[in-house]
């Protein structure tokens, strides 16, 4: 029996001392993960590095922004006025070309056969009518011979000029100064009037057609400056004057059309493009902007991240705003700060309200052109 109960003992002492070693190890190893999270968490956090820009106030010049198409202050398709073969090409596609230079000839054989039988029908009425005037004036024929005769001289005379004017609109010319299209006739081809020759635009100038709400109209007058941006020429401002503006609102879309015209001797403008118009305003007023990358913008409401002193040094607190007009990569703030704040520029998505920051770089607001 004391031997049943010795070797009981002895089993718990083993046990006891598998399990010390079992989940000592691991006890120390949580202790020692307890441990350094504490070390952790009473360390502090170094600030966070941001570039800051001050709230300034500037003299801004307001634009009301719209988007229009340019239009040539000219533009047809130049067609043949009349039926017939096509014998000469006097141009070249995308060619620069004058008023009054030709385009196109036309074959003229046999108006120009017809012609020469006319001329001379005239030349004979022009004869008979001499004769009846010297016969009238020795009193051989009536009046009404003499009147008949002239009567025929006359009509001979249109018959030559409407062939003359038949034969000159053979040949079709440039109706104003111009930049050609690609051609559309071949030498040898046959057209009937109204088929297509060659496209024709005026390139200089230029306009832009645009509408904007009704509500604009009172800041809106002839001679008023217009920037016109395109996706051609990304970054280039293109300028003109609004030129005129319909005298009627359109009943269904409250909108106003304008038109404004803009220089283009270099012909960088070309008719159809789409292009983003900003009419602006003459006065300019004072407001305070910032950077278009220190707001963050939400549904929610649009907020900024100002840069605060405490004991501790520098927190960022968020503040909301209210925004007004954006032109390029400013904004104004209408409501929410005040000159000379300092406000995170970039990075807010990494910041939290009342985080420790430093600023490692301070940008200006400067307005460009």
């Amino acid at each position: 029996m004391k031997k049943l109960k010795r070797s009981v003992k002895n089993r718990l002492v083993m046990m006891a001392i598998v399990a010390v070693c079992v989940f000592l190890p691991i006890t120390l190893i949580k202790l020692q993960k307890f441990l350094e999270e504490q070390e952790n968490a009473s360390r502090e956090r170094p600030p966070t590095p941001v570039t800051v820009v001050r709230a300034e106030r500037v003299d801004w010049q307001s634009s009301i922004g719209s988007v229009g198409s340019i239009v040539a202050e000219q533009g047809i398709n130049v067609t043949a006025p009349l039926p017939g073969t096509t014998i000469k090409i006097h141009f070249e596609s995308g060619q620069e070309i004058r008023t009054g230079e030709p385009l196109i000839s036309q074959d003229i054989g046999v108006p120009s056969a017809e012609l020469e039988g006319l001329e001379a029908k005239l030349q004979l009425r022009r004869s008979q009518f001499k004769r009846a005037s010297k016969l009238y004036e020795s009193r051989q024929i009536s009046k009404s011979d003499l009147d008949d005769s002239a009567a025929l001289l006359k009509e001979a005379k249109a018959a030559v000029e409407a062939k003359t004017a038949f034969i000159t609109r053979k040949t079709v010319y440039a109706p104003f100064d111009g930049t050609l299209g690609i051609r559309k006739v071949d030498l040898g081809s046959y057209l009937n009037p109204g088929d297509p020759i060659v496209p024709l635009y005026m390139r200089d100038p230029i306009h832009v057609d645009y509408f904007l709400p009704e509500k604009f109209i009172s800041r809106v007058f002839v001679g008023q400056e217009v920037e016109l941006n395109v996706s051609a020429y990304p970054g280039q401002k293109f300028l003109g004057k609004i030129t005129a503006y319909d005298p009627v609102i359109d009943s269904r879309t409250r909108n106003i059309k304008i038109r404004a015209t803009i220089k283009n001797s270099e012909g960088f403008l070309k008719p159809g493009m789409f292009a983003t118009v900003a009419t602006v305003d003459a006065a300019q007023k004072s407001v305070i902007i910032l950077p278009n990358t220190a707001v963050t913008y939400t549904p929610y409401g649009n907020t900024i991240f100002v840069i605060k002193e405490v004991s501790q040094g520098l927190v960022v607190q968020k503040e909301q705003v209210k925004i007004g007009e954006v032109k390029g990569e400013h904004v104004q703030i209408t409501a929410g700060i005040k000159v000379g704040d300092r406000v995170v520029a970039v990075g807010q998505n990494k910041l939290r309200n009342g985080m420790k920051v430093s600023i490692s770089r301070t940008v200006s607001t400067a307005v460009g052109d």
